[in-house]
């Protein structure tokens, strides 16, 4: 079977987990090129001795390498600010290169495989939004195909030591991308996003916390509905699971819950608490928030690929 060559860029510890999960289960995808712009990363080092191609001359470097004319896709594992200037870089070489966006710039439109993958297969650059909107968005999907949703709130909890320093440069626009999707994906009118970031030692396992409030509804559709939704994303996240069963508050008419700045509600609010374990290719399995996002981007770009390669 055919297969179309792809670029990392960002060898760090999302963009080399990512090179290993495509070498190992990738099937409409071959890995071409890892680049960087540190010559001494374990990225690059452990591209080189894996056979994959290198630079560590960003993108510029990518674009003067032979196999840049045959690459059809990139993941850029960088940062908002860098992806901006990447997208505009490599688009002005070759116009249609598709990008998979593994940082909070969101150029294109939010991605989340289980919700709306199918209509964004023509897309040229998706959004993978954030690990915490990966774990968390297709719950408050689930929700939104039984009610209206009202107001949706998901605590992001991650190892400190699984946050590198990419992931620290962005919190604010990690928290501004995940509400944001939340309402376009998720389906909620309001949404907001916290993230923890937690010193134990040893380090804790992602865990996400969704709260979701919304029409009344039949909790066990629900329920039904949100276990479904998990069970699409352990297709492709193994790790992926809920961490203890759906809980429910009926909130009444007539003892409305307050949420400051947004008014009062009453309905259903639906609670689910999720853990995400890694698969641990290179990162270690406490990293469920980096496992995540390079499953999810593989996903899409496999998809993408079938979507091409069939057309």
């Amino acid at each position: 079977m055919n297969k179309l060559k792809v670029a990392i860029v960002g060898s760090g510890n999302i963009g080399t987990d990512l090179m290993i999960k495509i070498l190992r289960n990738a099937t409409h995808l071959e890995m071409a090129v890892m680049v960087g712009i540190d010559p001494a990363s374990d990225g690059l080092a452990r591209a080189q001795r894996l056979g994959v191609a290198t630079t560590y001359e960003g993108v510029e470097g990518l674009t003067r390498m032979d196999v840049f004319k045959d690459i059809d896709f990139v993941f850029d594992a960088t940062s908002a600010g860098a992806h901006v200037k990447n997208d505009a870089f490599l688009r002005s070489i070759k116009p249609g290169i598709r990008l998979i966006d593994l940082t909070p710039a969101a150029i294109g439109p939010y991605c989340v495989p289980v919700v709306n993958l199918e209509q964004n297969l023509g897309q040229l650059n998706v959004n993978m939004v954030t690990c915490g909107g990966q774990a968390t968005i297709p719950m408050v999907a689930a929700v939104s195909r039984v009610a209206k949703v009202h107001y949706a709130e998901i605590v992001a909890s991650i190892a400190s030591k699984s946050a590198g320093p990419g992931t620290r440069a962005n919190i604010d626009e990690f928290t501004e991308t995940t509400s944001k999707a939340i309402e376009v994906i998720g389906g909620a009118a309001k949404g907001k996003a916290i993230i923890v970031m937690n010193p134990a030692e040893p380090p804790l396992m992602m865990r996400d916390t969704v709260f979701v409030l919304s029409e009344a509804a039949d909790q066990a559709l629900v329920e039904a509905s949100i276990v479904e939704m998990a069970a699409a994303v352990q297709a492709y996240v193994p790790g992926y699971r809920l961490k203890q069963k759906v809980q429910f508050d009926v909130i009444p008419e007539d003892a409305p819950l307050h949420i400051p700045g947004l008014g009062t509600f009453s309905g259903l609010k639906t609670s689910v608490f999720l853990e995400v374990e890694g698969a641990a290719h290179y990162l270690p399995a406490y990293a469920g928030n980096l496992d995540i996002m390079t499953s999810a981007a593989l996903a899409t770009a496999e998809r993408m690929a079938q979507s091409m390669l069939n057309a």
